[in-house]
């Protein structure tokens, strides 16, 4: 999986209510966000999958 492309896959990728819509969660330094902004990120270094049923497995 790409993960340069796949933030909607990524746990830190969350629905803001208040701006109604979704976003990142990890604060950027000003590096990072340079870097992002001007799509040059090779794969994001804070990316991790969001598996909702993750806990739900560990139950089982």
């Amino acid at each position: 999986m790409d993960q340069k492309s796949s933030c909607e896959h990524c746990i830190h990728y969350d629905y803001n209510e208040e701006y109604e819509c979704y976003e990142c969660e990890i604060n950027l330094d000003e590096d990072e966000m340079i870097r992002f902004l001007s799509n040059s990120f090779q794969s994001c270094p804070h990316f991790k999958f969001g598996d909702e049923y993750t806990v739900v497995r560990k139950q089982m």
